[in-house]
């Protein structure tokens, strides 16, 4: 309030002055006293932490926690780089992975909250180009089925691991995801539906999604640390190094930087450490509010935690733990009971970095937890549970030493399995065809492209930035080796009716998954050749048609144009029949007829 207001408001302002200079000089020892109080509640925890970490054999791991509108404490425990011996602290960086999500659907609320989009509308009225796979999804899926995983298409997270598609790209192969199941009665996590949201944020918006994050919700939250890249994250000299333990033993390996999130970034691109995050948590858990201004809208962090898909009570139904119970999922954050208090959190995770954002709304406590290693990962709910359970002055659940049986027994497993990898191998088996055959590239709409070469007297499987020799295991199967990071890929080669090499079959995400040969390519001028009127013995006539950019088709009398998909030289089929073939006759260059060969024999229509 200013002194120049009239006189009686300047009375009244004076004890509401007097009275919140009053809160002021009192905030420090307010403060003070409540750390005393978080300080004897993790009376241990420090002990606890270290033990943990050499339980695990895990480099590092970064601890916050909020009380109220505080970041109450925030430590860094082991390594942020292990071979360094460089300490973990509240500053280093980390990929948050999938907590980036929580932004992206506040980032779609925000324009939900000014008219531009809705929560339960179909999307399609709101964003005309949107295409998903078959009617039914496209007049029916909302923003609230997008970013709640309950759209029934499965994750295909092989479409953009490792790839260079753009986010516009995986926006437009949303039409190629079949669903698995209807709409709205499974949970079927999906971070393309999270690229996608974040596709329309942008053409809503007109900024990118990254524009629009950062100056909608970074900015104002003082979050001056947080980006997007690993070069960004690398110029700060306060950062994390991957790693992975490998799975034979307990030697640890640095791993390269997972940096192939600009297509996906809605969905897992944000870098951040413990003091940024605190701001964020600091707002979900005040309704939106950040010293003292509205910085999220409160109705959009509302609207997120409403349960949109129930989950299963895995840990209680398969392994008897009831800590947790009646998950469900709303947008882009789950929510729970943990031992009688409601809790909401999200975990995160990319190659090396692993992270956890939660609170308990009615106990006004939040923990932020980020990890390096992947065998570790676990411990970001083993660390938060075991942080509210001291807060709350609960007895403490062994949640580590469950976990560390079961990552143990896991790891025994791994081990033993992999001795037996190939017995159903067939011995004395060869390929169908010389290599070269193989060589070519196969192409899914969804997927991309798989580039079978040869190099010496082997052949290479690359896919996206997937590259290995592959070696002959059994009739027309070819493998790759056994990566310690990435596992083995199987490759099936399949012909097609004339005995061609035809496509390949992978077992990719949750399913085969099948690439076709991409079909050789003959000019303009050729295929304008090969137009004309054809006839048959019975001196009815055909004509072949040409259509610049869409080649040729066959167009018979009294029916629709057949398209032609080019084999191999002049040989076509049509779509409809992979045994029916269309071969065009030439001498000297020019067309002569046409011939048509099916199992039941060839006929020889000519060129009029």
């Amino acid at each position: 309030m200013s002194l120049s207001l009239e006189s009686h408001r300047s009375l009244r302002a004076l004890p509401l002055l007097a009275f919140a200079l009053s809160l002021a000089a009192l905030g420090g020892p307010l403060l003070h006293a409540q750390t005393q109080d978080i300080d004897a509640k993790l009376q241990g925890f420090d002990a606890w932490m270290q033990q943990t970490l050499k339980d695990w054999n895990t480099p590092g791991i970064g601890v916050g926690i909020v009380v109220n509108d505080k970041l109450v404490f925030a430590k860094g425990y082991g390594y942020r780089d292990y071979d360094k011996k460089l300490p973990f602290t509240p500053d280093t960086l980390c990929q948050i992975a999938s907590n980036t999500k929580l932004f992206t659907a506040t980032a779609a609320g925000m324009l939900v909250d000014e008219g531009r989009l809705t929560w339960d509308k179909p999307i399609r009225d709101s964003v005309p180009g949107i295409r998903f796979y078959n009617d039914e999804l496209n007049n029916n899926v909302t923003l609230r089925d997008m970013l709640s995983h309950r759209t029934g298409v499965t994750r295909h997270d092989l479409i953009w691991f490792k790839s260079d598609f753009t986010r516009a790209q995986l926006f437009d192969k949303l039409r190629y995801l079949e669903p698995e199941q209807p709409m709205r009665e499974t949970f079927l996590y999906n971070n393309l539906m999270f690229s996608a949201a974040g596709h329309v944020v942008e053409l809503e918006s007109g900024q990118s999604w990254e524009q629009f994050v950062h100056d909608r919700i970074f900015a104002p939250l003082d979050m001056s640390s947080t980006s997007f890249t690993i070069a960004d994250m690398l110029q700060h000299p306060d950062h994390g190094v991957p790693y992975r333990e490998k799975r034979d033993s307990f030697d640890l390996y640095k791993i390269p930087y997972y940096e192939d999130t600009q297509g996906v970034a809605p969905a897992g691109a944000i870098i951040s450490n413990i003091h940024d995050l605190s701001h964020w948590l600091i707002a979900l858990m005040n309704d939106g509010k950040y010293n003292g201004r509205q910085v999220l809208p409160s109705d959009v962090l509302r609207q997120t935690l409403q349960p949109a898909v129930g989950l299963p009570n895995t840990l209680g139904e398969a392994q008897g733990f009831w800590e947790i119970l009646n998950p469900a999922y709303g947008m882009a954050r789950e929510t729970a009971s943990y031992r009688g208090h409601l809790i909401t959190f999200h975990g995160g995770d990319l190659p090396g970095f692993h992270s956890q954002v939660s609170f308990m709304p009615n106990d006004h406590i939040g923990v932020i937890v980020l990890v390096i290693s992947d065998h570790s990962a676990p411990l970001y709910n083993v660390v938060s549970y075991n942080v509210y359970e001291r807060l709350l002055g609960m007895d403490l659940t062994p949640w580590s030493q469950r976990r560390l049986a079961e990552r143990l027994a896991d790891k025994k497993a791994g081990t033993e399995s992999r001795a037996k990898a190939g017995g159903d191998r067939v011995p004395d088996t060869t390929q169908s065809h010389p290599l070269t055959a193989y060589v070519g590239e196969y192409e899914n709409p969804a997927y991309g492209i798989v580039k079978i070469s040869l190099e010496g007297d082997q052949l290479h499987f690359g896919f996206h930035e997937f590259s290995f020799p592959l070696s002959h295991f059994h009739y027309d199967r070819f493998d790759t080796p056994d990566d310690e990071q990435y596992g083995r890929f199987s490759l099936n080669f399949l012909t097609n009716p004339e005995g061609d090499i035809d496509s390949i079959t992978t077992s990719l995400d949750e399913a085969g998954v099948t690439f076709t040969r991409k079909p050789p390519t003959l000019d303009e001028a050729t295929l304008q050749k090969l137009a004309g009127t054809y006839i048959t013995p019975d001196k009815t006539r055909f004509r072949v048609l040409y259509q610049p950019g869409s080649g040729l088709s066959l167009d018979f009398p009294g029916g629709p144009p057949h398209p032609l998909i080019l084999i191999k030289g002049f040989q076509f089929r049509t779509p409809q029949f992979a045994d029916d073939i269309f071969e065009f006759v030439l001498e000297n260059g020019q067309v002569k007829a046409l011939k048509e060969r099916d199992p039941s024999g060839e006929y020889s229509y000519t060129r009029e």
